[in-house]
C-alpha cells in the first residue's frame, strides 16, 4: 500500500513526468494505490477536474480515519509550526493519515519533509 498527494495527482493526470508520477503510474497498475481522506476531497473539489478523473478517484480506496486522529493530526501541525516551519491544515490531515496506518506518501510537495523530519511521516 501506498498513499498518493494531490499535487502527484494532479501532476500525473495532466502528463507531467518525474519520479512520482512513476511511482504514482506503478502503484495504481500494481492495485496498491490508497488515498488520504482529504486527497479525495481535494481531488472532487477541483472545479476543472474531469468526470473521468473523478471516476477512477471515487475507485481507489481511502484510508479510514482511526479515533483520536484530529487531535493527533493537530498536535503533528503543532510540532511542525514551533519548528518555525510551515504547515499548512490539509498537509497535517494527510500526513497524519499515512502515519496512523503506516504507509508512504508520494508527493512533490516539499512542505511534507517537515512532517518527515519531525512527526514519523514517511515518503515513497
Amino acid at each position: 500500500m501506498i498513499a498518493a498527494d494531490t499535487s502527484s495527482l494532479v501532476a500525473y493526470f495532466n502528463g507531467r513526468s518525474g519520479v512520482d508520477a512513476e511511482r504514482l503510474a506503478s502503484a495504481l497498475a500494481a492495485g496498491d494505490l490508497v488515498l488520504p481522506p482529504i486527497v479525495l476531497t481535494e481531488i472532487l473539489s477541483d472545479p476543472v477536474s474531469s468526470t473521468a478523473i473523478e471516476e477512477q478517484m471515487r475507485q481507489l480506496p481511502t484510508l479510514e480515519i482511526h479515533d483520536g486522529y484530529w487531535i493527533r493530526a493537530g498536535h503533528a501541525r503543532r510540532i511542525v509550526l514551533r519548528k518555525g516551519f510551515k504547515a499548512r491544515v490539509g498537509d497535517a490531515l494527510i500526513a497524519q493519515s499515512c502515519i496512523d496506518h503506516d504507509v508512504a506518501l508520494i508527493t512533490r510537495d516539499r512542505d511534507f519533509r517537515h512532517f518527515v523530519a519531525h512527526c514519523g511521516l514517511k515518503l515513497a
